[in-house]
């Protein structure tokens, strides 16, 4: 069972919108069995643009019933429902702010016909409900007005479930109010994740690195990101598609590959951290570090040649480390030298490593 609605407001700051008009169709899939339209009387001030916009008043809603006293009807009406709504993030949000407003918790599983209408109508050039239903020849009534657009929402909402014949993607859309199906993503994502000491990669749908990490133990790291709940964490959470990672073997290449890469990759999620580049030169010109590798028998290399990092990389090959020729064909730069160079000599005079082959 659907309930297909609209909701204008007031406008105004985020969260501090009010309810003006709200219009609810119930759908059992087939046809509409229940309905409920009113004005709402917002107790606040109407936005001029919104006045313009919708046609709706102050002085339209001055004897409308307030929230608290249709909020059992809606209720009611959508109980045992996926709410359906074009932009299901907006309605919904103003639904629930309403009802927390009332000390109630509203929740209810949601369906937006603009990411369902993305993927069952291809190449639209626009997916506003408006142009959408006029390129589908489906007529509507009172634009902006709640009745009208929810009336234009369930036409529209009926030939997605046309098209939709085998129903896996209207399955896929839906939005859980107890975000079972993102943990559901995290927990197939995290299970794939290794314990390695490493750098981590978030990817969101598009394929875009958002958020970079680092730690002896990746999937743990990723594992304490998403428990956290803050603001920052919570975006990370919700546009997380898949994450990559790349094992390290020991501190200093973590270090090393996380501070060069960030800066060169700038994801969006990550607190920009300015590291304060040496000036000082390393005490020998030319040498080779040495370091604990990502497998058993494999070594993590660093070659310092006239005061600069050459590059990195493992070897398990004792003629490869020992061939200098070799050894710079095997090796990989560094995204950034200048930090490279001084995250390596802070971590030479606090840590020893496993060896130092001075050339």
């Amino acid at each position: 069972m659907y309930a297909i609605l609209d909701i204008e407001t007031t406008g105004g700051k985020f969260n501090e919108e009010g309810m003006t008009e709200i219009a609810i169709y119930k759908f059992d899939g087939h046809t509409v069995v229940d309905q409920f339209i009113s004005l709402i009387n917002p107790e606040r001030e109407i936005q001029e643009f919104v006045v313009k916009l919708t046609g709706i008043n102050s002085k339209m809603l001055r004897n409308a019933p307030k929230f608290f006293e249709v909020a059992k009807r809606i209720i009611e009406i959508t109980k045992d429902c996926i709410i359906v709504a074009h932009n299901s993030l907006f309605d919904y949000r103003i639904l629930q702010i309403e009802f927390s407003r009332l000390g109630f918790n509203f929740d209810r599983n949601t369906i937006c016909t603009v990411e369902l209408s993305k993927q069952l109508i291809l190449d639209e050039p626009s997916y506003s409900l408006g142009k959408l239903v006029k390129s589908l020849g489906i007529p509507i009534t009172d634009r902006h007005r709640a009745n009208g657009d929810a009336l234009a929402t369930v036409q529209l909402f009926k030939l997605l479930l046309q098209k939709d014949t085998e129903k896996k993607i209207l399955q896929k859309t839906i939005k859980y109010f107890d975000k079972r199906t993102e943990k559901e993503k995290i927990e197939k994502i995290l299970n794939e994740l290794p314990t390695s000491q490493g750098v981590f990669y978030i990817h969101n749908l598009k394929g875009l690195i958002i958020y970079m990490g680092r730690g002896i133990n990746i999937k743990s790291e990723v594992n304490k990101l998403f428990t956290k709940q803050t603001k920052r964490t919570l975006k990370i959470q919700e546009k997380t598609e898949a994450i990559s990672f790349s094992k390290t073997g020991n501190y200093l290449f973590t270090k090393l590959k996380y501070y060069s890469e960030l800066d060169s990759l700038s994801p969006k999620y990550n607190f920009k951290k300015n590291i304060k580049l040496s000036k000082e030169n390393f005490n020998n010109d030319d040498f080779i570090i040495i370091e604990k590798g990502r497998e058993i028998e494999e070594n993590a290399i660093i070659l310092i040649e006239n005061n600069q990092v050459t590059g990195y990389g493992y070897t398990n090959l004792a003629y490869q480390e020992n061939n200098l020729e070799i050894l710079k064909k095997v090796l990989t730069p560094f995204d950034n030298s200048a930090i490279s160079k001084t995250i390596i000599k802070n971590y030479l005079k606090k840590n020893n490593v496993q060896k130092i082959i001075r050339l």
